[in-house]
């Protein structure tokens, strides 16, 4: 299983070391960054390019959701966790595309069922793929799995850019860098692709 890689934004010190700490509970995750800053965690964040953002909301002259707006306008689409003390942003942060909202102070097992929705729903429960097709797969990036799971299950790019809190657009940029690195040239192939490695 690829480890996953974490970025946490957040301006209280004390909550960045409690999830740096908490943090050593998963194999599976790296933390590469933690930022009290939200205007250089936006640069980090699009120079990094992490799997996922835990950022709280109400941070001094941007909030959660300013980051998020400038990130994608950027066209980096990590996927977002709230992480606050405010449990009224709840509705809000949904609407604004965040995947989960995780009220502090953070509890270990409240992450761990968090992670477990992010594992199920963005990258789907998918086989080891066999060995004929582990190089292939390796020339992806972990986002551009996802997609090519999605395409695998027949969604078009409405209803993956929907499920992903990302853009048409960044969707279909996807699906062409991945049609060029497996040097494929039609989305058929991407679905008998997706079948027989094992994503669907």
């Amino acid at each position: 299983m690829k480890t996953l890689t974490c970025i946490v934004v957040d301006d209280e010190k004390a909550v960045l070391d409690r999830f740096e700490k908490l943090i050593t509970y998963f194999d599976d995750i790296e933390l590469i960054s933690k930022n009290s800053h939200p205007e250089v965690a936006v640069e980090q964040i699009i120079h990094l390019q992490p799997d996922l953002v835990f950022i709280d909301v109400e941070m001094p002259r941007m909030t959660g959701f300013d980051v998020i707006k400038e990130v994608r306008a950027r066209n980096v689409n990590p996927v977002f966790i709230f992480v606050t003390g405010y449990s009224t942003y709840a509705i809000k942060a949904i609407r604004n595309a965040a995947f989960d909202f995780l009220v502090k102070p953070i509890d270990l097992e409240e992450l761990k069922e968090s992670l477990e929705r992010y594992r199920k729903k963005i990258l789907g429960n998918t086989s080891p793929p066999t060995n004929q097709y582990v190089e292939h797969l390796n020339l992806l990036t972990e986002r551009e799995r996802i997609i090519l799971k999605c395409i695998g299950e027949l969604k078009t790019s409405d209803q993956i850019a929907e499920e992903l809190f990302i853009s048409k657009y960044t969707v279909d940029t996807h699906r062409k860098n991945i049609l060029r690195k497996l040097n494929l040239h039609k989305t058929s192939e991407l679905v008998l692709f997706a079948k027989q490695c094992g994503l669907v």
